[in-house]
Protein backbone atom coordinates (compact mmCIF):
# COMPACT_ATOMS: atom_id res chain seq x y z
CA UNK A 1 0.00 0.00 0.00
CA UNK A 2 1.70 3.25 -0.96
CA UNK A 3 0.06 5.27 1.85
CA UNK A 4 -0.45 5.63 5.44
CA UNK A 5 -4.08 4.48 5.93
CA UNK A 6 -4.56 6.32 9.38
CA UNK A 7 -4.10 9.55 7.62
CA UNK A 8 -6.29 8.60 4.63
CA UNK A 9 -9.05 11.94 3.51
CA UNK A 10 -11.84 9.85 2.44
CA UNK A 11 -13.25 10.77 -1.13
CA UNK A 12 -15.96 8.22 -1.89
CA UNK A 13 -18.32 9.11 1.42
CA UNK A 14 -16.26 11.95 2.50
CA UNK A 15 -17.77 13.86 6.04
CA UNK A 16 -19.64 17.08 4.37
CA UNK A 17 -23.21 17.15 6.04
CA UNK A 18 -26.20 17.07 3.26
CA UNK A 19 -23.88 15.76 0.26
CA UNK A 20 -26.75 13.84 -0.78
CA UNK A 21 -28.62 17.25 -1.77
CA UNK A 22 -27.67 18.60 -4.97
CA UNK A 23 -26.66 21.84 -4.19
CA UNK A 24 -23.91 20.86 -1.50
CA UNK A 25 -22.74 18.13 -3.61
CA UNK A 26 -22.42 21.20 -6.49
CA UNK A 27 -20.15 23.58 -3.77
CA UNK A 28 -18.19 21.10 -3.36
CA UNK A 29 -17.69 21.01 -7.25
CA UNK A 30 -20.03 18.39 -8.23
CA UNK A 31 -20.69 17.68 -11.82
CA UNK A 32 -17.98 19.64 -13.10
CA UNK A 33 -16.21 16.93 -13.89
CA UNK A 34 -19.66 16.04 -16.43
CA UNK A 35 -19.16 19.73 -17.63
CA UNK A 36 -15.52 19.38 -18.44
CA UNK A 37 -16.03 15.99 -20.74
CA UNK A 38 -18.61 17.41 -22.04
CA UNK A 39 -17.02 20.74 -23.11
CA UNK A 40 -13.46 20.36 -23.46
CA UNK A 41 -12.43 19.64 -27.01
CA UNK A 42 -9.69 17.42 -26.05
CA UNK A 43 -11.70 14.90 -24.09
CA UNK A 44 -13.37 12.61 -26.48
CA UNK A 45 -15.25 9.76 -25.54
CA UNK A 46 -11.87 7.64 -26.62
CA UNK A 47 -9.35 9.80 -24.53
CA UNK A 48 -11.90 9.59 -21.59
CA UNK A 49 -12.22 5.52 -21.63
CA UNK A 50 -8.14 5.83 -22.11
CA UNK A 51 -8.09 7.84 -18.80
CA UNK A 52 -10.76 5.26 -16.86
CA UNK A 53 -8.60 2.37 -18.56
CA UNK A 54 -4.79 3.89 -17.23
CA UNK A 55 -6.37 4.69 -14.02
CA UNK A 56 -7.11 0.66 -14.02
CA UNK A 57 -10.64 0.86 -11.58
CA UNK A 58 -11.28 -2.65 -10.82
CA UNK A 59 -14.77 -3.72 -10.83
CA UNK A 60 -15.84 -3.39 -7.38
CA UNK A 61 -18.96 -5.27 -7.69
CA UNK A 62 -16.66 -8.69 -7.13
CA UNK A 63 -14.93 -9.49 -10.31
CA UNK A 64 -12.46 -6.98 -10.17
CA UNK A 65 -11.95 -6.42 -13.89
CA UNK A 66 -10.81 -3.15 -15.81
CA UNK A 67 -13.74 -0.45 -15.67
CA UNK A 68 -11.92 1.22 -19.05
CA UNK A 69 -11.03 -1.68 -20.65
CA UNK A 70 -14.88 -3.17 -20.41
CA UNK A 71 -15.80 0.16 -21.76
CA UNK A 72 -13.39 -0.06 -24.93
CA UNK A 73 -15.15 -3.63 -25.83
CA UNK A 74 -18.36 -1.66 -26.95
CA UNK A 75 -18.73 -1.64 -31.02
CA UNK A 76 -18.59 1.83 -32.72
CA UNK A 77 -21.42 3.90 -32.71
CA UNK A 78 -24.34 2.91 -35.44
CA UNK A 79 -26.95 5.71 -36.26
CA UNK A 80 -29.94 4.86 -34.76
CA UNK A 81 -28.91 2.19 -32.81
CA UNK A 82 -29.41 3.13 -28.81
CA UNK A 83 -26.51 2.08 -26.34
CA UNK A 84 -27.22 1.33 -22.80
CA UNK A 85 -25.48 1.69 -19.59
CA UNK A 86 -26.58 -0.46 -17.01
CA UNK A 87 -25.73 0.26 -13.34
CA UNK A 88 -25.54 -3.09 -10.92
CA UNK A 89 -26.65 -2.26 -7.61
CA UNK A 90 -28.41 -5.37 -6.75
CA UNK A 91 -26.42 -6.33 -4.03
CA UNK A 92 -28.05 -9.02 -2.81
CA UNK A 93 -24.87 -11.50 -1.96
CA UNK A 94 -24.64 -11.85 1.86
CA UNK A 95 -22.22 -9.44 3.81
CA UNK A 96 -22.17 -6.67 0.92
CA UNK A 97 -23.87 -3.76 1.86
CA UNK A 98 -21.53 -0.79 0.63
CA UNK A 99 -23.52 0.31 -2.11
CA UNK A 100 -26.27 1.41 -0.20
CA UNK A 101 -24.06 4.09 2.02
CA UNK A 102 -23.27 5.75 -1.32
CA UNK A 103 -26.88 5.57 -2.17
CA UNK A 104 -27.74 7.16 0.97
CA UNK A 105 -24.98 9.79 1.55
CA UNK A 106 -23.66 10.17 -1.73
CA UNK A 107 -25.52 9.65 -4.93
CA UNK A 108 -24.37 12.39 -7.26
CA UNK A 109 -20.86 10.86 -7.17
CA UNK A 110 -22.72 8.02 -8.67
CA UNK A 111 -25.30 9.90 -11.03
CA UNK A 112 -21.96 12.03 -12.65
CA UNK A 113 -19.59 8.61 -13.37
CA UNK A 114 -22.90 7.02 -14.56
CA UNK A 115 -23.06 10.13 -16.92
CA UNK A 116 -19.27 10.33 -17.64
CA UNK A 117 -19.54 6.69 -18.78
CA UNK A 118 -22.66 7.12 -21.06
CA UNK A 119 -20.70 10.33 -22.77
CA UNK A 120 -17.76 7.88 -23.15
CA UNK A 121 -19.47 5.34 -24.79
CA UNK A 122 -21.95 7.38 -26.17
CA UNK A 123 -24.95 5.65 -24.64
CA UNK A 124 -29.13 6.56 -24.37
CA UNK A 125 -29.59 5.84 -21.13
CA UNK A 126 -28.87 4.83 -17.56
CA UNK A 127 -31.00 1.97 -16.32
CA UNK A 128 -29.75 1.89 -12.37
CA UNK A 129 -30.62 -1.57 -11.27
CA UNK A 130 -31.70 -1.46 -7.22
CA UNK A 131 -32.34 -4.67 -4.80
CA UNK A 132 -35.58 -4.82 -4.84
CA UNK A 133 -35.83 -4.95 -0.76
CA UNK A 134 -33.97 -1.27 -0.42
CA UNK A 135 -37.23 0.54 -0.16
CA UNK A 136 -35.25 3.92 1.27
CA UNK A 137 -32.70 3.44 -0.55
CA UNK A 138 -34.73 3.42 -4.11
CA UNK A 139 -36.38 6.64 -3.05
CA UNK A 140 -33.25 8.29 -2.27
CA UNK A 141 -31.59 7.51 -5.57
CA UNK A 142 -35.04 8.41 -7.39
CA UNK A 143 -35.04 11.74 -5.65
CA UNK A 144 -31.73 12.52 -6.56
CA UNK A 145 -31.81 11.84 -10.24
CA UNK A 146 -35.25 14.15 -10.21
CA UNK A 147 -33.01 16.69 -8.54
CA UNK A 148 -30.15 16.24 -11.26
CA UNK A 149 -32.86 16.29 -13.97
CA UNK A 150 -33.99 19.64 -12.61
CA UNK A 151 -31.01 21.01 -13.05
CA UNK A 152 -30.27 19.69 -16.38
CA UNK A 153 -27.69 17.17 -15.71
CA UNK A 154 -29.64 14.62 -16.86
CA UNK A 155 -31.82 14.44 -20.05
CA UNK A 156 -32.16 16.01 -23.43
CA UNK A 157 -28.98 18.66 -23.99
CA UNK A 158 -27.42 17.71 -20.83
CA UNK A 159 -25.83 21.61 -19.59
CA UNK A 160 -26.51 23.28 -23.35
CA UNK A 161 -23.82 20.60 -24.46
CA UNK A 162 -25.25 18.60 -27.07
CA UNK A 163 -25.54 15.41 -25.37
CA UNK A 164 -28.52 13.35 -24.56
CA UNK A 165 -28.71 10.89 -21.79
CA UNK A 166 -31.88 9.87 -19.63
CA UNK A 167 -31.37 7.88 -16.25
CA UNK A 168 -33.75 5.59 -14.95
CA UNK A 169 -34.37 4.11 -11.58
CA UNK A 170 -35.56 0.00 -11.58
CA UNK A 171 -36.57 -1.85 -8.51
CA UNK A 172 -35.00 -5.40 -8.17
CA UNK A 173 -36.58 -8.64 -8.46
CA UNK A 174 -35.95 -9.57 -5.20
CA UNK A 175 -33.61 -12.52 -5.85
CA UNK A 176 -30.09 -12.94 -5.84
CA UNK A 177 -29.45 -14.24 -9.40
CA UNK A 178 -30.39 -10.30 -10.23
CA UNK A 179 -26.69 -9.42 -9.54
CA UNK A 180 -25.23 -11.96 -12.32
CA UNK A 181 -25.18 -9.04 -15.46
CA UNK A 182 -27.23 -10.71 -18.11
CA UNK A 183 -29.90 -11.86 -15.37
CA UNK A 184 -29.83 -8.07 -14.65
CA UNK A 185 -30.69 -7.50 -18.11
CA UNK A 186 -33.14 -10.27 -18.51
CA UNK A 187 -34.79 -8.67 -15.52
CA UNK A 188 -34.85 -5.36 -16.61
CA UNK A 189 -36.41 -6.34 -19.90
CA UNK A 190 -39.61 -7.63 -17.68
CA UNK A 191 -38.54 -11.66 -17.72
CA UNK A 192 -37.47 -14.14 -15.74
CA UNK A 193 -33.98 -13.46 -14.24
CA UNK A 194 -32.07 -16.51 -15.69
CA UNK A 195 -28.21 -16.10 -17.11
CA UNK A 196 -27.75 -15.47 -20.70
CA UNK A 197 -25.22 -18.25 -22.43
CA UNK A 198 -22.11 -15.98 -23.54
CA UNK A 199 -20.98 -15.50 -26.32
CA UNK A 200 -22.94 -13.05 -27.34
CA UNK A 201 -21.49 -10.66 -24.59
CA UNK A 202 -23.54 -7.63 -23.83
CA UNK A 203 -21.30 -5.15 -25.12
CA UNK A 204 -22.50 -6.91 -28.59
CA UNK A 205 -25.91 -7.93 -27.64
CA UNK A 206 -27.19 -6.44 -24.43
CA UNK A 207 -30.76 -4.94 -23.00
CA UNK A 208 -32.95 -5.16 -26.15
CA UNK A 209 -30.40 -6.98 -28.22
CA UNK A 210 -28.66 -3.34 -28.45
CA UNK A 211 -25.20 -2.94 -27.12
CA UNK A 212 -24.89 -2.35 -23.24
CA UNK A 213 -22.65 -2.40 -20.83
CA UNK A 214 -22.69 -3.50 -16.92
CA UNK A 215 -20.78 -1.83 -14.18
CA UNK A 216 -21.22 -1.90 -10.27
CA UNK A 217 -22.09 1.20 -7.97
CA UNK A 218 -19.09 1.82 -6.77
CA UNK A 219 -17.28 1.30 -9.90
CA UNK A 220 -18.89 4.33 -11.35
CA UNK A 221 -18.45 6.26 -8.89
CA UNK A 222 -15.02 6.33 -8.84
CA UNK A 223 -15.15 7.83 -12.07
CA UNK A 224 -15.49 11.79 -11.41
CA UNK A 225 -12.83 11.02 -8.82
CA UNK A 226 -10.32 9.94 -11.92
CA UNK A 227 -10.98 12.65 -14.41
CA UNK A 228 -11.12 15.72 -11.81
CA UNK A 229 -7.55 14.28 -9.90
CA UNK A 230 -6.03 11.98 -12.94
CA UNK A 231 -5.43 8.32 -13.70
CA UNK A 232 -1.65 8.45 -11.77
CA UNK A 233 -3.52 9.73 -8.80
CA UNK A 234 -5.90 6.50 -8.39
CA UNK A 235 -3.37 4.39 -9.50
CA UNK A 236 -0.98 5.56 -6.90
CA UNK A 237 -3.87 4.46 -4.04
CA UNK A 238 -3.56 1.73 -2.49
CA UNK A 239 -2.07 -1.51 -3.60
CA UNK A 240 -0.65 -1.74 -6.95
CA UNK A 241 -2.27 -4.37 -8.76
CA UNK A 242 -5.27 -3.55 -7.47
CA UNK A 243 -5.89 0.40 -6.88
CA UNK A 244 -7.53 3.48 -5.41
CA UNK A 245 -10.33 3.82 -2.60
CA UNK A 246 -12.56 1.21 -1.20
CA UNK A 247 -15.86 0.73 0.60
CA UNK A 248 -14.90 -2.13 3.21
CA UNK A 249 -17.87 -3.94 4.80
CA UNK A 250 -16.75 -5.10 8.05
CA UNK A 251 -19.36 -7.45 9.58
CA UNK A 252 -19.67 -10.07 12.33
CA UNK A 253 -17.94 -10.71 15.68
CA UNK A 254 -16.44 -7.34 15.47
CA UNK A 255 -16.70 -4.08 18.04
CA UNK A 256 -16.87 -1.78 15.38
CA UNK A 257 -19.30 -3.41 12.23
CA UNK A 258 -19.63 -0.77 9.31
CA UNK A 259 -19.00 0.74 6.39
CA UNK A 260 -15.03 1.95 6.39
CA UNK A 261 -13.79 3.71 3.31
CA UNK A 262 -9.77 3.15 3.13
CA UNK A 263 -7.81 2.55 0.09
CA UNK A 264 -7.16 -0.87 -1.05
CA UNK A 265 -4.13 -3.09 0.32
CA UNK A 266 -4.80 -2.65 4.12
CA UNK A 267 -3.90 -5.34 6.33
CA UNK A 268 -7.12 -7.75 7.22
CA UNK A 269 -5.58 -7.79 10.68
CA UNK A 270 -5.38 -3.69 10.59
CA UNK A 271 -8.88 -3.37 9.55
CA UNK A 272 -10.19 -6.01 11.83
CA UNK A 273 -8.46 -4.85 15.04
CA UNK A 274 -7.93 -1.45 14.38
CA UNK A 275 -10.63 -0.14 12.07
CA UNK A 276 -13.21 -2.27 13.57
CA UNK A 277 -11.90 -2.43 16.96
CA UNK A 278 -11.22 -6.10 17.52
CA UNK A 279 -12.89 -9.12 18.44
CA UNK A 280 -15.73 -8.83 20.67
CA UNK A 281 -15.99 -10.13 24.35
CA UNK A 282 -12.72 -10.17 24.19
CA UNK A 283 -12.74 -13.52 22.15
CA UNK A 284 -10.20 -14.77 20.14
CA UNK A 285 -10.34 -14.53 15.63
CA UNK A 286 -11.26 -17.85 14.30
CA UNK A 287 -12.16 -17.43 10.53
CA UNK A 288 -12.41 -14.02 7.67
CA UNK A 289 -14.63 -14.14 5.04
CA UNK A 290 -12.57 -11.39 3.17
CA UNK A 291 -15.44 -10.26 0.20
CA UNK A 292 -18.70 -11.75 0.53
CA UNK A 293 -20.27 -15.23 1.14
CA UNK A 294 -19.11 -16.68 -2.01
CA UNK A 295 -15.50 -16.25 -1.95
CA UNK A 296 -13.46 -19.19 0.08
CA UNK A 297 -12.79 -18.57 4.27
CA UNK A 298 -9.48 -18.20 5.90
CA UNK A 299 -8.18 -19.18 9.12
CA UNK A 300 -7.32 -16.65 11.62
CA UNK A 301 -3.94 -18.43 11.39
CA UNK A 302 -3.75 -17.83 7.56
CA UNK A 303 -4.60 -13.82 7.86
CA UNK A 304 -1.31 -13.04 8.98
CA UNK A 305 0.26 -10.35 6.24
CA UNK A 306 -2.60 -10.52 3.94
CA UNK A 307 -3.73 -7.15 2.25
CA UNK A 308 -7.19 -6.55 0.60
CA UNK A 309 -6.18 -6.70 -3.13
CA UNK A 310 -6.47 -9.51 -5.48
CA UNK A 311 -2.48 -10.78 -5.73
CA UNK A 312 -1.97 -10.58 -1.40
CA UNK A 313 -5.41 -12.59 -1.19
CA UNK A 314 -4.74 -14.89 -4.22
CA UNK A 315 -1.64 -16.28 -2.66
CA UNK A 316 -4.08 -17.65 0.32
CA UNK A 317 -6.60 -19.17 -2.17
CA UNK A 318 -9.27 -16.58 -2.09
CA UNK A 319 -10.57 -13.40 -3.61
CA UNK A 320 -11.31 -9.84 -2.73
CA UNK A 321 -15.04 -10.11 -3.63
CA UNK A 322 -16.79 -7.09 -2.96
CA UNK A 323 -14.76 -6.48 -0.05
CA UNK A 324 -17.40 -7.71 2.52
CA UNK A 325 -15.28 -9.03 5.53
CA UNK A 326 -16.93 -11.35 7.64
CA UNK A 327 -15.13 -12.12 10.90
CA UNK A 328 -15.94 -15.35 13.44
CA UNK A 329 -15.03 -15.74 16.37
CA UNK A 330 -13.46 -19.00 17.99
CA UNK A 331 -17.10 -20.03 19.21
CA UNK A 332 -18.58 -20.25 15.68
CA UNK A 333 -19.78 -23.30 14.52
CA UNK A 334 -18.23 -24.38 11.15
CA UNK A 335 -20.13 -26.77 10.27
CA UNK A 336 -23.39 -24.26 10.94
CA UNK A 337 -22.03 -21.62 9.71
CA UNK A 338 -21.72 -23.52 6.24
CA UNK A 339 -25.59 -25.09 6.75
CA UNK A 340 -26.44 -21.33 6.57
CA UNK A 341 -24.73 -20.78 3.35
CA UNK A 342 -25.81 -23.31 1.90
CA UNK A 343 -29.43 -23.02 2.39
CA UNK A 344 -29.28 -19.55 0.86
CA UNK A 345 -27.32 -20.95 -2.37
CA UNK A 346 -29.98 -23.48 -2.70
CA UNK A 347 -32.84 -21.53 -2.10
CA UNK A 348 -31.51 -18.75 -4.68
CA UNK A 349 -30.38 -20.87 -7.84
CA UNK A 350 -32.80 -20.09 -10.27
CA UNK A 351 -33.48 -23.84 -11.58
CA UNK A 352 -31.56 -23.28 -15.21
CA UNK A 353 -28.78 -25.20 -15.26
CA UNK A 354 -29.09 -28.62 -13.55
CA UNK A 355 -25.58 -28.80 -11.51
CA UNK A 356 -26.78 -26.00 -10.27
CA UNK A 357 -30.07 -26.86 -9.65
CA UNK A 358 -29.42 -29.82 -7.96
CA UNK A 359 -26.18 -29.61 -6.95
CA UNK A 360 -26.82 -26.73 -4.30
CA UNK A 361 -29.76 -28.72 -2.90
CA UNK A 362 -27.28 -31.88 -2.35
CA UNK A 363 -24.88 -29.37 -0.89
CA UNK A 364 -27.41 -28.21 1.64
CA UNK A 365 -28.66 -31.64 2.46
CA UNK A 366 -25.44 -33.31 2.92
CA UNK A 367 -24.40 -30.90 5.38
CA UNK A 368 -27.46 -30.73 7.13
CA UNK A 369 -26.46 -34.78 8.17
CA UNK A 370 -23.48 -32.99 9.54
CA UNK A 371 -25.51 -30.56 11.43
CA UNK A 372 -28.12 -33.42 12.36
CA UNK A 373 -24.63 -35.99 13.62
CA UNK A 374 -25.95 -38.18 10.75
CA UNK A 375 -23.16 -38.08 8.19
CA UNK A 376 -20.74 -40.88 7.41
CA UNK A 377 -16.85 -40.01 6.76
CA UNK A 378 -17.65 -40.64 2.88
CA UNK A 379 -20.22 -37.49 2.86
CA UNK A 380 -16.99 -35.46 2.99
CA UNK A 381 -15.74 -36.93 -0.03
CA UNK A 382 -18.80 -36.58 -1.53
CA UNK A 383 -19.41 -32.82 -1.08
CA UNK A 384 -15.58 -32.08 -2.48
CA UNK A 385 -16.67 -34.54 -5.37
CA UNK A 386 -20.22 -32.39 -5.98
CA UNK A 387 -18.34 -28.87 -5.98
CA UNK A 388 -15.95 -30.98 -8.63
CA UNK A 389 -19.01 -31.48 -10.69
CA UNK A 390 -20.53 -28.20 -10.12
CA UNK A 391 -17.89 -25.50 -10.59
CA UNK A 392 -17.57 -24.36 -14.71
CA UNK A 393 -20.55 -26.38 -15.74
CA UNK A 394 -23.25 -23.74 -15.76
CA UNK A 395 -24.15 -20.44 -17.25
CA UNK A 396 -23.34 -18.21 -14.63
CA UNK A 397 -21.07 -18.33 -11.48
CA UNK A 398 -23.72 -19.26 -8.84
CA UNK A 399 -22.71 -22.79 -8.84
CA UNK A 400 -19.01 -21.69 -8.15
CA UNK A 401 -20.37 -19.15 -5.78
CA UNK A 402 -22.28 -22.07 -4.00
CA UNK A 403 -19.26 -24.74 -4.25
CA UNK A 404 -16.32 -22.63 -3.12
CA UNK A 405 -17.25 -21.95 0.21
CA UNK A 406 -17.91 -26.08 0.55
CA UNK A 407 -14.98 -26.55 -0.51
CA UNK A 408 -12.90 -24.38 1.36
CA UNK A 409 -14.91 -24.85 4.96
CA UNK A 410 -14.26 -28.51 4.55
CA UNK A 411 -10.53 -28.13 3.64
CA UNK A 412 -9.88 -25.91 6.26
CA UNK A 413 -12.47 -26.96 9.16
CA UNK A 414 -12.10 -30.64 8.08
CA UNK A 415 -11.61 -31.41 11.90
CA UNK A 416 -15.23 -29.71 12.94
CA UNK A 417 -17.27 -32.05 10.79
CA UNK A 418 -14.76 -35.16 10.99
CA UNK A 419 -16.42 -34.54 14.63
CA UNK A 420 -19.89 -34.47 13.74
CA UNK A 421 -19.84 -38.11 11.89
CA UNK A 422 -22.05 -40.22 13.59
CA UNK A 423 -20.63 -42.98 15.53
CA UNK A 424 -21.01 -46.60 14.01
CA UNK A 425 -22.83 -49.25 15.40
CA UNK A 426 -21.05 -52.45 16.54
CA UNK A 427 -23.09 -55.55 15.71
CA UNK A 428 -21.90 -59.01 17.14
CA UNK A 429 -21.52 -61.90 14.72
CA UNK A 430 -23.77 -64.83 15.90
Amino acid sequence: MNQDWRSYKKVLLPDIPNLHQIDVYEQQGGYSQLRRVLSEAELTPAAVIDTVKAANIRGRGGAGFNAGLKWSFMPPKKEGVPRYLAANGDESEPGTFKDRRLFEFNPHLFIEGALIACYAMQMDACYVYIRGEYHQYIKNMQAAVDQAYAKGYIGKNIMGLGFDCEMYIHRGAGAYICGEETSLMESLEGKRAYPRSKPPFPAQYGLWGRPTTINNIETLACVPLVMKNGADWFRNMGAPDHPGPVLYGIQGHVNRPGVYEYPTGMKLTDLIYEVAGGIRNGKKLKAVVPGGASVPVLRADMIEGVTMNAESLAKVGTFMGTAGMLCLDEDTDMVRWLHRVTRFYDHESCGQCTPCREGTGWLRKLVQKFVDHEADTRDLDLLLDLCDNMEGRTVCALADAAAWPVRNTIIRFRSEFEARVRTPVAYAIA
